[in-house]
């Protein structure tokens, strides 16, 4: 069942049909500077975004000070024995929450982290820590999401497929699982798409399957990836541009 909380329903409703753009930027990027996140945060509401997400207390702070947009926040903390990178501690939620963001994304893959935990787990006890906050999944395939579900979180999205090692052989969206979790799921939460979508055309196309709205991060706001791509198809794929994609930082 979706959420029956006015404040939150008013957050996610106003997503509909729109873009989230995912303004993220680390220290070691050939873009960065200090305020480049609030650059991308006011280019894409000026561009009608409804909506930015956005890594580490510090950017979405930044970013809230100046972008008067509703904000998905997550907290990318790598670790040598784990996959699980995306906000993997209650403390870590904490930290996205006390920066301003209304919505939490948390790794909610079936991944052990590296407390030895399965990253999934981690909704319930969010749930009662911050009761308040918005949860957003990040799932590699339909039984995550099915899972992250009925531990309580408000939105899915298959934002780590092809980033797991069930997944990690996969460059494109799997459209057909796709669409079939907003097919399945659309009662119970919001589902929206994340992940390998890099043309205006293939963000309808989600809209057209089911998606809540779309999240778009390096086909808009990580040029340097971009032109890796294309680096990349022009010297016949011998320079995978998604070993920097995946890049722990």
């Amino acid at each position: 069942m979706k959420t029956t909380d006015e404040r939150k329903r008013a957050i996610l409703e106003s997503f509909k049909g729109g873009l989230i753009v995912s303004c993220q930027v680390q220290h070691d990027d050939p873009i960065y500077t200090d305020d480049i996140v609030v650059k991308m945060a006011e280019a894409a509401k000026w561009a009608g975004a409804v909506g930015i997400r956005a890594n580490s207390p510090d950017q979405i702070k930044a970013i809230k000070d100046k972008v008067d947009l509703p904000m998905i926040g997550l907290y990318k903390i790598w670790h040598d024995d784990t996959d699980v990178f995306i906000t993997p501690t209650i403390e870590s939620a904490k930290q996205v929450w006390e920066a301003g963001a209304e919505i939490i994304a948390l790794d909610c893959t079936s991944q052990i982290t590296h407390e030895g935990t399965q990253a999934w787990d981690l909704i319930k006890e969010l749930k009662k820590e911050i009761p308040e906050a918005i949860i957003f999944a990040d799932v590699s395939t339909y039984e995550e999401a099915r899972r992250a579900i009925d531990n309580g979180a408000d939105i899915v999205a298959p934002t780590l497929y092809g980033y797991t090692k069930e997944t990690q052989h996969i460059e494109e969206p799997d459209m057909r699982e796709f669409a079939k979790m907003c097919r399945d799921f659309k009662d119970e939460a919001y589902v929206m798409m994340e992940g390998h979508i890099y043309t205006p055309e293939d963000a309808m196309k989600c809209i057209f399957l089911g998606a809540h709205s779309v999240v778009v991060g390096s086909a808009i706001t990580r040029p340097h990836l971009t032109a890796k791509r294309f680096v990349d198809l022009l010297g016949g794929y011998q320079d995978n541009w998604r070993d920097a994609e995946k890049a722990k930082h």
